[in-house]
């Protein structure tokens, strides 16, 4: 249903990452995710995982309703941003949903020179401390179409240079090695829709 590729790296001096990602699939769809936790360094690391291993034990549920099970699950944790993304082959939808800065942006698959996009609106707020009012954004998806979640360790205008053509995996690495800021964990994840059968 859909390909995939990511790249991640720690802050310097630093040997673990608190900028997660996740693609899980269920029954006629797939989530996608990526968790920033807050700062970096032992204790960012263990806010993303504790969101990322309930997103694992849940992916086909609303993406509402596992932010707000991520909220009651981080309270106790520095907190963390996060954008989720939920596919579905059965009406060719993605549903994403985002509490903090973690970019999020459709391209369109096709021969423009520069395939259309479109971003995701996110809402302000930290997951495990303070939820906005929650609203998804609903968008339609065909074959080929690429998803892409970056973490703000990311520069914006990633997006300047892409080449929607390429592997999920060249993209991510592309991302990481043209657009890293360099002071900050960093993670980056590309998902390509394939939906139920190549069209």
């Amino acid at each position: 249903m859909v390909e995939w590729g990511a790249a991640g790296r720690a802050i310097p001096g630093q040997t673990v990452s608190g900028d997660l990602c996740l693609v899980k699939s269920f029954d006629h769809g797939a989530l996608a995710a990526v968790v920033d936790g807050l700062g970096h360094g032992d204790e960012a690391t263990a806010a993303a995982k504790a969101a990322v291993e309930l997103l694992e034990e849940h992916p086909g549920e609303p993406v509402i309703t596992l932010i707000q099970r991520c909220h009651e699950r981080l309270m106790k944790t520095r907190g963390a941003v996060m954008t989720l993304a939920s596919f579905n082959a059965l009406d060719n939808t993605v549903t994403c949903l985002g509490v903090g800065n973690v970019e999020t942006l459709v391209v369109r698959a096709g021969g423009e020179v520069k395939p259309t996009s479109e971003s995701i609106m996110l809402g302000s707020g930290v997951v495990g401390y303070q939820l906005p009012a929650l609203r998804a954004s609903v968008l339609s998806v065909s074959f080929g179409d690429l998803l892409i979640l970056a973490s703000d360790g990311i520069r914006a205008g990633f997006d300047q240079d892409l080449s929607p053509g390429s592997k999920p995996q060249q993209i991510a690495d592309s991302i990481m090695s043209r657009h890293y800021k360099g002071n900050d964990d960093a993670q980056t994840l590309v998902v390509r829709y394939l939906g139920t059968g190549h069209e």
